[in-house]
């Protein structure tokens, strides 16, 4: 933990405050990993939607926030009220997002794929409106509730152990709950299951910076070229942000394949919750270890470790089909070690980036860099299972409406290489912009 010498009186976050604010990472976890988990598995195989088609509807809808989600950040910096400027919409975006989770599996089942599939892409729209007006302010509290970096970086690390616990708690359990009851009605129950999820989520955080100074927003930018230009004149964040985008599409293509990798590469879908929580359980375990690699070696340095890491692991599932199921799992389980590090190092950086930002322009930058922050993670996890369904589609991928089918072996190829070798390249690209040091020096 970061020395708390340096800490004013007024600067310092209670527990309270560190677990509200961390609590809300229950919405933001189970938001973005059950759609890229499940999403494209129910377009394919429940609703017989093509692959091609299915990995376009995923896509579409996230690419959205791309647009609204720096809207949603310029509107909160301009909102005033006893409620601050960005308590409103943690509950309001919250509950919206909740109930427009849950009707995202709760279709019509009219008996027409387009029909189905149209709804699909609607309420999943929404969805993502929703989400951006909840997240944006999320991401943009760390700056405002505290002036100090030593406190910003502790409430991130509270914000990242809490997400670990969300992702995995959504990532193994929707599924589970949806092949319990299975069918149609299986994903009906896990979306009303995910959206309770979301609510104490939304709920938690609201309740939870309640009784904290929050510093008044002043309205750092009021167009989209002043936005561009913030985000052109501030090169940490380009860098931190372009590696950020670029990883989160292999992790984008990677959620999108466990579901896949299971049924099809290991031959027993009973394999994919295991899976799930080898992936995301490390970063429960690796979490303190992390931090002193940080205070030791530098970010840059377990950065890029992480990144190496990860995408040793990923090349391990290329073998699915010729090691035992439990390899592929410890695979798997090294690439989350990395996986914790692609999160910890990048999260832990953004606020001191906008701090330093901020103190060099002498203008608020939390609202505006948390909408483009928010609307790259969303974009790059969003292209991930577009991708993949690129993928299967090349593949041979045949897709069903709930019956057994028999997959070509291009099909399993496609599946083994969109959730093994894809994730692992995608991490290594991101490589050449780790090489700013000036990124870390902020």
């Amino acid at each position: 933990m970061a020395n708390t010498s340096h800490v004013l009186p007024e600067d310092r976050l209670g527990v309270r405050t560190r677990f509200g604010y961390a609590l809300g990472s229950l919405s933001t976890g189970a938001f973005g990993t059950v759609p890229g988990l499940l999403l494209l598995p129910y377009l394919t195989d429940e609703l017989g939607v093509a692959a091609s088609v299915a990995g376009l509807l995923v896509l579409l809808p996230k690419a959205w926030d791309v647009v609204f989600n720096p809207i949603a950040g310029r509107m909160s910096d301009r909102t005033t009220g006893r409620l601050g400027a960005r308590r409103p919409y943690l509950i309001y975006g919250g509950v919206a997002l909740a109930i427009l989770f849950a009707a995202l599996f709760a279709g019509p089942d009219t008996g027409s794929t387009a029909l189905d599939a149209t709804y699909v892409a609607v309420v999943f729209v929404l969805c993502a409106t929703a989400f951006a007006f909840f997240v944006v302010p999320f991401n943009a509290l760390p700056a405002e509730l505290t002036t100090s970096p030593v406190e910003r970086t502790r409430l991130t690390a509270w914000r990242i152990a809490l997400l670990a616990v969300a992702i995995l708690i959504s990532g193994a359990g929707a599924p589970a709950v949806r092949d319990v009851v299975g069918g149609l009605a299986g994903y009906r129950i896990m979306g009303i299951a995910v959206g309770v999820l979301i609510l104490l989520g939304s709920i938690a955080v609201f309740i939870g910076t309640a009784r904290t100074r929050v510093a008044p927003p002043l309205p750092s930018v009021a167009s989209w070229r002043e936005t561009i230009a913030a985000v052109r004149d501030c090169r940490p964040f380009r860098v931190l942000l372009g590696a950020f985008v670029v990883q989160a599409v292999g992790i984008g293509t990677l959620l999108a394949g466990v579901d896949y990798l299971a049924r099809v590469a290991l031959g027993d879908a009973s394999w994919q919750p295991l899976l799930f929580v080898a992936f995301v359980g490390p970063a429960l375990l690796v979490m303190p270890v992390l931090q002193r690699v940080a205070g030791r070696y530098g970010k840059l340095f377990g950065y890029v470790v992480s990144t190496f890491v990860f995408a040793f692991g990923m090349c391990g599932a290329l073998f699915a089909r010729a090691l035992p199921p439990v390899a592929i799992v410890l695979f798997v389980a090294v690439a989350g070690i990395g996986y914790a590090g692609l999160q910890v190092f990048p999260l832990s950086i953004l606020p001191d980036v906008i701090s330093a930002e901020e103190r060099r322009t002498g203008q608020v930058r939390a609202g505006v860099f948390a909408g483009v922050w928010t609307a790259g993670e969303t974009l790059g996890l969003a292209l991930g299972p577009g991708l993949y369904g690129l993928i299967l589609a090349v593949g041979g991928y045949v897709s069903s409406s709930g019956e057994e089918v028999t997959q070509p072996g291009s099909a399993v190829t496609a599946v083994v290489i969109g959730a093994g070798l894809v994730p692992a390249l995608f991490a290594l690209a991101a490589l050449p912009l780790l090489r700013h040091k000036e990124l870390f020096a902020t």
